[in-house]
């Protein structure tokens, strides 16, 4: 999640040319047979789901190019993991990635991919796009998710999406954007939702922890474990399963919340901490 707040922010400016603020997501909303063309692979169905892996992990982050993307790119690649930066177009991916290793030094693992590409053989996948490009994004990556990948919506739905305020939350037919994204995967995919309530700020800033946990929703248990995972390698930061899929109808809530309070307080990384035991993550034990 990305809340910026709603004043005094840095622009960047998209593949359209058009400035983009911290506040929000890059648009990457791509055409998907363009993509598809480029990252086709076996039948996704009936394959075995394999077991969670230890160590170092093959990530791809679709909307890398974005300030929550590339911020999350830059703190996998500083524990190690291999992450693969999607985006739209190739030259910005490759543009993106040898940035993160201008940041991280020349042996981090980082590359870049157009999003279908980016996706191919991955253990997870994060989708940091807005959620005007959401429906564009799952349709260009659809084919190219293997079964046994776990893909992390980190979609906010924000009226910004249709010309109004960030602070102010969309409500999408499904429920949440998550539950709209699992009517965009192959049935059976295993998703999860997660950093609505992290600021795009606090991940870029590799000198100092993240002061913020990270609500964590989906269906399959070893699906949010293995994201939990990747979360608890981010110092300061501590995961919560907060249920099934259909919480993220309130955490994703929560994004303009924090936008709110960033613009009061003139702030940028606001973000939440729960409290009542020291430590959260499986509560399988």
């Amino acid at each position: 999640m990305h809340h910026g707040g709603e004043t005094g922010h840095r622009q960047d400016h998209g593949d359209d040319g058009h400035p983009v603020t911290d506040r929000g997501r890059e648009a990457e909303a791509c055409e998907p047979d363009q993509e598809l063309d480029q990252a086709r692979h076996g039948p996704r169905h009936g394959a075995a789901r394999l077991p969670v892996p230890c160590g170092a992990m093959d990530v791809a982050i679709v909307g890398g190019t974005g300030a929550e993307g590339f911020g999350l790119a830059l703190r996998l690649g500083s524990a190690g993991h291999h992450v693969t930066i999607g985006s739209r177009a190739a030259e910005k991916a490759a543009g993106s990635a040898e940035e993160a290793k201008g940041i991280l030094g020349a042996d981090a693992s980082v590359d870049g991919a157009v999003n279908a590409e980016s996706v191919v053989g991955k253990a997870v996948v994060f989708v940091t796009v807005p959620f005007e490009g959401q429906a564009l994004i799952y349709q260009a990556i659809k084919e190219a998710v293997q079964a046994d990948t776990v893909v992390c919506d980190c979609t906010s739905p924000l009226m910004s999406a249709v010309g109004g305020r960030a602070s102010h939350v969309l409500r999408p037919w499904h429920g949440s954007a998550a539950e709209f994204a699992k009517t965009l995967l192959p049935k059976g995919t295993r998703l999860v939702a997660a950093f609505h309530t992290i600021a795009a700020g606090a991940l870029r800033a590799l000198a100092e922890p993240v002061d913020s946990d990270a609500f964590v929703m989906g269906d399959d248990a070893d699906a949010k474990a293995l994201v939990g995972s990747l979360i608890a390698d981010i110092p300061g930061m501590r995961w919560i399963d907060c249920g099934g899929l259909q919480m993220a109808r309130i955490a994703e809530g929560i994004t303009p919340l924090l936008i709110s309070v960033n613009s009061r307080y003139k702030i940028h990384d606001s973000g939440f901490r729960l409290t009542g035991r020291d430590a959260w993550g499986d509560p399988r034990g």
